[in-house]
């Protein structure tokens, strides 16, 4: 990409299993708050922040156009609020769009999600099916991550052993992370003795649920070097959907992912996505997603994640945050994984810090099995 755009700043709320005392405009000001102090930046239409993006979902929210209810929290009162459902990464391709096309110069993006509001996540994945042919088979995407799990496991081999390795890692990973508090570690015999949900799907292979919220704010390059002597420059962004119905889908191909990230490296100039990296955040809702979209990602080749997995020793930290596994809500994993890529970049994620990081990949999925997924590269800017 010829201009560059710069995340300028980060927030995020705690990630826990239920935020019963706060209403989804509280989460956001948590975010809201910190943001502007980072910047110094206000609403005034000329200098300030001169769009917003709301990343929310009416269902979670429990009520339609649920983004209304969020405009003067986010500073668009008689301005631009502009809304993002489902996956967050996306804010990031929108406001890039808007910041490109010359539209605005300065961007805040906030998303939210109370998933412990609903009386069963996989109640409202439910909703995201046919409602003549795959509804009523009771499908949800849980249900078809298990259908996926299975042909993956059938494709690389892997196994128990390792798909609790991978939990096992989040786990401790995530307490280093101040981010998702509560969290215990577990064992690898805690894992494979969890109870099953789809098979081969247990238990603790699910990321929890969770509610808070995360921000960020977005400039050009002239106006992030007035806001930050940290900037971390957004080269790259794809993404790809593959087809409605999982009959219609190789479900172990991993298509619609490395269309998404083939067309960010194209954009950031990375012809070898195995040595471009320093730290790689990737959403992984259950754990054997976790190899299998390391290869989607090109950083290892197909059906060898789980050993890439065991034996890695050199290349990208994954997950230094601890990942989806370690709880962030649904709607807002890619935007998460954006995040805490800044934070890494530009120095500021504390005892989950990767030394010398300069290059990041942020990675959002949504949809069953798979369906959507998002690709951003991150590159430092200034001095960490």
């Amino acid at each position: 990409m010829t201009r560059r755009v710069g995340i300028c700043a980060v927030a995020q709320t705690t990630y826990e299993r239920d935020k019963w005392n706060v209403r989804f405009q509280g989460m956001a000001l948590e975010v809201v708050r910190p943001l502007l102090e980072q910047t110094d930046l206000t609403f005034d239409r000329g200098e300030g922040i001169g769009m917003t993006i709301n990343v929310s979902d009416d269902v979670f929210d429990a009520r339609t156009i649920s983004d209304g209810a969020m405009t003067d929290v986010l500073g668009a009162h008689f301005g631009c609020e502009e809304k993002v459902a489902q996956e967050g990464a996306q804010a990031i391709y929108y406001g890039l769009a808007a910041i490109l096309s010359g539209h605005v110069d300065v961007i805040m993006i906030v998303g939210h999600c109370k998933e412990s509001q609903a009386p069963s996540r996989n109640m409202v994945t439910h909703v995201a099916f046919d409602p003549f042919y795959t509804r009523p088979v009771g499908l949800d995407f849980c249900a078809a991550a298990g259908l996926q799990a299975r042909a993956y496991e059938q494709r690389s081999g892997i196994t128990e052993e390792q798909l609790a390795q991978v939990v096992v890692r989040a786990r401790t990973q995530a307490t280093r992370n101040p981010y998702t508090p509560g969290l215990p570690e577990v064992s690898a015999e805690e894992v494979m003795a969890s109870p099953m949900l789809a098979d081969p799907i247990r238990e603790l292979h699910a990321y929890p649920v969770s509610d808070g919220a995360v921000g960020l704010i977005l400039a050009t390059e002239e106006r992030a070097l007035q806001l930050t002597d940290r900037p971390v420059w957004v080269t790259g962004v794809g993404n790809s959907i593959d087809s409605f119905f999982l009959g219609d889908r190789d479900l172990a191909s991993n298509t619609a992912l490395k269309q998404a990230a083939a067309r960010a490296y194209k954009r950031a100039g990375i012809g070898d996505p195995k040595k471009s990296f320093d730290v790689v955040e990737v959403s992984d809702q259950y754990a054997y997603q976790q190899p299998m979209w390391l290869e989607g990602l090109g950083l290892c080749d197909d059906g060898s994640g789980p050993a890439w997995l065991d034996t890695q020793r050199d290349g990208p930290s994954i997950n230094p945050s601890g990942g989806m596994l370690a709880g962030n809500p649904l709607i807002l994993g890619g935007l998460v994984r954006v995040a805490e890529a800044a934070l890494q970049l530009r120095g500021e994620a504390g005892e989950r810090q990767v030394d010398g990081a300069k290059t990041a990949l942020a990675h959002g999925v949504m949809g069953p099995a798979g369906q959507f997924h998002a690709v951003v590269t991150l590159e430092r800017g200034g001095q960490p």
